[in-house]
């Protein structure tokens, strides 16, 4: 397979980046063709830039040609927002991986976007400050990707997402101009802020090169617990109990009956006879704290129906529940299913009931399985549509289904993501999750960004 791009192009691209760092060998594009959605398509050439210069060189070059570009971080995204196409490049930020700086005085961390969101989070550990943005994918997912998806976590319910701590951007834009947007400052509200509208951008507005990005002091301390309940109601009473008794946990992760099968092995408690619903909770603050806060969340889920309550006794006991939670989602594919689709909607806290008794009807209506978990403390559960890949009639019935389950999250005052973006999977719900006059707003920002259209084109709109 041969790559369709004009020869002159690649040579100006292998010219921009150095010897080495174009890859256009068959064997190589596969490795890019694809992210954890299911969504493939090969690239007709792969670039590995080292610097923010390079990127908009690179960049001028596609908008001199034409040519369609797709950044691309770990490719750990769920909805296809970095696959690309034959007739563009993806642009793969492997080589810029740096932290600049981590800077206490200023509680800033400086770093390019190839850096690995849980080597951030260590690195800003040793000098005592933390940074929260914590999606299940850590050990391997980028900045650069969780800036350009809004990626959250389960610390969002205390601590808020990505889009909370950038505090300015470096950013190639398709004409080759690079831009700064923000200051590293704790106020500014000199203009618009671009900076926000860059991030959860997708890369459709322009290429991330380099972030700074606020951190916090380190909590003191924290604590753990497992709570398993009888059912999603009783779970669900749980969490809106913490907030009615003046509790902000930092995490509370939901699990249906079937995520709890799928984990029991991972988990380091026995689940208890019964237990159909399971909450992971943990707080933090001074070391005081914790236990009165682990206190009051006990007493509210007896209150609410609990059947069993584990406390981590130590800091291993609490990294094992974690780990049974960031193993679910690999987890589920013993279930035997060839085909998984994950979404994550996100309604207001208090219609999670309304939430999870809608998308069992929508399971029951449309034949298809479907396992809910994820962070309830903000109301955003990742809904997990399971089918036969090769079964035409389950893979209609499995998009009907995630039909219904757009409208009911909108229904519900909701959002079609909390988190994960947009991509290819989501484009065709953009003006329901957006409206008609909002879409047409952001169709028209995107063409003063990208005149050409060459900007991850495919992705967002519908």
């Amino acid at each position: 397979m041969r790559s369709e791009l004009p020869p002159s192009f690649l040579k100006g691209l292998e010219s921009a980046a150095g010897h080495g760092r174009l890859l256009t060998d068959p064997a190589d594009l596969i490795c890019y063709g694809y992210d954890a959605s299911g969504y493939e398509s090969c690239p007709g050439a792969v670039i590995l830039p080292e610097t923010t210069n390079q990127v908009a060189e690179i960049l001028s070059l596609a908008s001199k040609y034409k040519v369609p570009v797709y950044p691309r971080g770990a490719g750990s995204g769920t909805t296809g927002g970095a696959v690309p196409s034959p007739a563009g490049i993806a642009v793969v930020f492997t080589a810029m991986n740096q932290i600049l700086e981590i800077n206490p005085g200023n509680l800033t961390a400086r770093v390019q976007p190839g850096v690995i969101t849980g080597h951030l989070q260590q690195a800003v550990s040793e000098f005592g400050l933390f940074y929260p943005p914590d999606p299940a994918s850590l050990a391997f997912c980028t900045i650069g990707g969780n800036v350009n998806t809004g990626a959250g976590g389960a610390r969002a319910v205390k601590y808020g997402v990505t889009r909370d701590y950038v505090l300015n951007l470096e950013v190639a834009l398709a004409s080759g101009d690079i831009i700064t947007t923000g200051h590293a400052t704790a106020k500014d509200v000199a203009g618009y802020d671009l900076t926000r509208l860059m991030v959860g951008s997708e890369g459709t507005l322009g290429i991330v090169t380099e972030i700074t990005l606020r951190l916090i002091p380190a909590p003191e301390a924290s604590g753990t617990a497992l709570v398993f309940f009888p059912d999603a109601s009783s779970a669900c009473r749980g969490v809106k109990s913490f907030f009615q008794n003046r509790i902000l946990p930092r995490c509370a992760e939901f699990f249906d009956k079937t995520s709890i099968e799928c984990i029991e092995g991972l988990l380091p408690v026995s689940v208890p006879s019964g237990g159909a619903a399971m909450l992971l909770v943990e707080v933090d603050g001074p070391e005081s704290s914790i236990s009165p806060q682990l206190d009051t969340i006990i007493e509210s889920c007896a209150d609410s129906g609990a059947l069993k309550v584990v406390r981590a006794s130590n800091n291993n006991e609490a990294q094992a529940m974690w780990r049974a939670r960031r193993g679910l989602s690999p987890a589920i594919r013993k279930l035997g299913y060839t085909g998984k689709v994950s979404e994550d909607i996100c309604v207001p806290r208090q219609r999670l009931p309304d939430a999870i008794s809608k998308i069992e009807e929508i399971s029951s209506e449309f034949n298809t399985r479907i396992i809910v978990f994820g962070h309830a403390g903000d109301g955003n559960l990742h809904v997990n549509l399971l089918f036969d890949i090769n079964d035409a009639g389950a893979v209609k019935d499995m998009e009907h289904a995630v039909d219904a389950l757009m409208h009911m999250a909108v229904a519900l005052s909701g959002t079609i993501s909390g988190e994960h973006g947009i991509g290819l999977s989501k484009r065709d719900f953009m003006k329901l999750g957006t409206g008609t006059a909002s879409l047409e707003l952001m169709k028209g920002i995107k063409k003063i960004f990208d005149p050409d259209g060459i900007m991850n084109p495919g992705k967002v709109f519908p």
